[in-house]
């Protein structure tokens, strides 16, 4: 366990995986390869205004951290719901180093929670269909600043996939029929909940499942028709919050995955390993980001570090004094995930102040990049158009310009606290708050409103 794990959230922290999806899709968390650039369309406007651009906020009920995911002209969310104490129930025993451990913001192990999916027209904000999951007690506690559906969910086009940790995998068509569910075992999330999303690869669901101390780590891919078990592998990393990206690399399809001890790229066919290389030695947030034949590390606690490691490695790369083409040791948060954009790499502390680097070599373009707006960070960076966005936990949000000197374009509010990472379709952002979905872009849409609620998604 990293040796001062005051973990803010156990929330949003990591993206989708590259899968099958319409182009103009946003079919998981960052997009549709992670990356959390929109690869076409416009993109935000720069002048974005709620009076102007809300088309609709729809209500939801429940509190979650799941970044909204757009298919085919429909939104999927998940939620949780906290119901009543339940007598005789509570969290398993953590410990380190051989002594107890109890997080002091470790809450509502011992509370019914019901885990909902829900789905929504991208349009007009109307619920189409709202399932409920799972309900009943949990088998670990959560982060009092987190949620119990902070994983964000993925879909294929056909189908959608949720995962609440401890409380099961569950499949739906687009539809909203179930389809088939699945519990991989009780992870132990050192009391803060679970945050790595997951990851779809050629007809297999990949969830990396990071535990307390790490002897009971796991990486497990499941048939995303059936959710049977297809592999699963043993991971010698302590517990995490960093969803996996994948990456193709001169034909070889690599799954990099984050951790304190190790970062590990596997096969994502069979689970193998290709190469691991000395880890963060920080808390695992932050999702991978590839450039050309780079992989990027980053993390923001304890410490602050960014690495990048050649694609082409292959084997225990652990002692080499020649893994990493190139090292940096400032600049990021802590549960903020960076964006790599057109070559530059955007960093962000907790504050939103702006590093840009070349990711290609790590050298600093420019430092201390300032926005309109103050106040603390939970929201991943997103981008499109060649413009950039950033949410704070209060729901201000600014837009600066991608490239090689910091531009600020405009800033607004959504009046209400932001956790989760927003998606982009389009000329469309859907911006997730504490009590409502946003969906802002063009208002002329037909049917929009600018004003109250098109659904109540109980």
């Amino acid at each position: 366990m990293s040796k001062s794990l005051h973990l803010l959230l156990a929330a949003t922290f990591a993206a989708a995986p590259a899968i099958a999806a319409e182009s103009n899709d946003w079919p998981g968390f960052r997009g549709t390869d992670g990356s959390g650039i929109a690869r076409s369309g416009p993109g935000p406007a720069a002048d974005l205004d709620l009076d102007r651009h809300l088309l609709w906020k729809a209500k939801i009920e429940g509190r979650g951290h799941s970044s909204p995911v757009i298919s085919d002209g429909k939104v999927f969310l998940t939620t949780a719901i906290v119901g009543d104490v339940i007598p005789g129930a509570g969290p398993p025993e953590h410990s380190f180093g051989g002594q107890p451990f109890k997080h002091p913001q470790a809450v509502d192990g011992n509370r019914h929670h019901t885990m909902k999916v829900i789905a929504l027209d991208a349009d007009h904000g109307d619920l189409l269909w709202s399932h409920t999951a799972y309900a009943g007690r949990v088998y670990d506690d959560r982060h009092s600043a987190s949620s119990y559906a902070s994983p964000t969910p993925v879909t294929d086009g056909e189908r959608v996939y949720a995962y609440f940790g401890s409380e099961g995998v569950y499949a739906y068509t687009v539809n909203g029929e179930p389809v088939w569910e699945r519990d991989i075992g009780n992870i132990k999330t050192v009391g803060l909940g679970v945050g790595t999303s997951p990851v779809l690869h050629d007809g297999l669901l990949i969830i990396l499942a990071d535990e307390d101390s790490g002897d009971d780590s796991f990486i497990v891919a499941l048939d995303a028709t059936t959710g049977e078990e297809i592999w699963k592998r043993k991971r010698p990393v302590q517990a995490s919050w960093a969803t996996p990206v994948l990456v193709e690399h001169e034909g070889q399809e690599q799954l990099l995955t984050s951790g304190y001890e190790f970062v590990i790229a596997y096969d994502p066919e069979d689970g193998s390993e290709l190469w691991r290389a000395t880890g963060l030695q920080n808390n695992a947030i932050h999702i991978p980001m590839t450039v050309d034949d780079l992989a990027v590390f980053t993390s923001g606690y304890p410490g602050k570090v960014v690495f990048a490691i050649p694609l082409a490695s292959r084997g225990d790369l652990i002692g080499s004094d020649e893994v990493r083409a190139w090292t940096y040791r400032k600049g990021t948060g802590y549960v903020p995930s960076n964006l790599l954009y057109d070559g530059l790499l955007y960093l962000t502390n907790d504050g939103g102040v702006i590093t840009c680097l070349d990711a290609r070599t790590g050298e600093v373009v420019y430092e201390g990049g300032r926005l309109p707006i103050r106040g603390r960070y939970s929201a991943s960076m997103v981008g499109g158009g060649g413009r950039i966005l950033m949410v704070n936990t209060d729901g201000d949000a600014a837009l600066f310009r991608a490239g090689r000197e910091h531009e600020v374009l405009g800033n607004f509010s959504v009046g209400e606290s932001v956790w989760a990472t927003p998606a982009i379709v389009g000329d469309r952002l859907y911006i997730r708050g504490s009590e409502h979905l946003f969906a802002l872009g063009s208002a002329s849409k037909e049917g929009a409103t600018a004003t109250g609620s098109r659904s109540d998604a109980p």
